[in-house]
């Protein structure tokens, strides 16, 4: 199975290349992921509302062009821009990393919160997570108030968990999903456990499920 995955902004080249590398990591046996950055229309970071909505405009755009050789495709973003109204007639199935781990935690029952880089993040994930349907399962939304650069420092990401976890335990959450679709997950003593939602979609989009 090829999937297609395309940045929600404009990146480098390294850092592009980066990503590609995580997904070589994460990508369980069958799946096999190619990113793609989405381009010098969509905006660098996502620091604003406008931003956000300019890069789910961007992203929409990418999703909706022929790519032959695909069997579905995804943002590679945590706010799942373009998931699904945004893309008005996808040719391939379009997922979203959000959804797709979010909705399976929910379905086990599980009270889970978030942390994001900062405030704009912060709204449109809360935005996503109702829109979906999960308010009742979720504990709300941490800001670990990082620049963009610390999504490419493991360290100076997963040293910025602690209170926000412990913050979000406090109010019932068992799990923590962590708010960057690109950023690894270190194994730390929390109170709660902290998601990597990227790996648990990616293990997702490969379950089977019989009739």
């Amino acid at each position: 199975m090829r999937a297609l995955a395309v940045t929600p902004i404009h990146l480098p080249p390294e850092e592009v290349s980066r990503r590609q590398a995580r997904y070589d990591r994460l990508a369980p046996p069958g799946l096999q992921i190619e990113l793609r950055n989405v381009g010098p229309a969509a905006p660098a970071t996502l620091d604003t509302d406008e931003s956000v909505r300019d890069s789910e405009r961007e992203v929409a755009a990418l999703l909706e062009e022929a790519a032959d050789g695909f069997d579905l495709a995804f943002p590679d973003c945590v706010l799942d821009p373009a998931v699904p109204d945004a893309v008005a007639e996808p040719l391939r199935p379009v997922h979203g990393i959000l959804k797709l781990s979010a909705t399976y935690l929910a379905a086990k029952g599980v009270r889970f919160g978030a942390v994001v880089r900062n405030e704009a993040i912060k709204a449109e994930f809360a935005r996503r997570i109702g829109a979906f349907g999960l308010d009742a399962y979720f504990a709300g939304v941490r800001v670990l108030d990082l620049p963009f650069s610390a999504i490419a420092e493991t360290e100076v990401w997963n040293r910025a968990l602690g209170e926000a976890v412990t913050e979000l335990a406090a109010l019932g959450a068992t799990a923590v999903i962590n708010g960057c679709s690109a950023v690894d997950v270190e194994e730390a003593d929390l109170p709660a456990r902290v998601v990597d939602p990227t790996e648990l979609a990616m293990r997702l989009l490969t379950v089977e499920v019989g009739s």
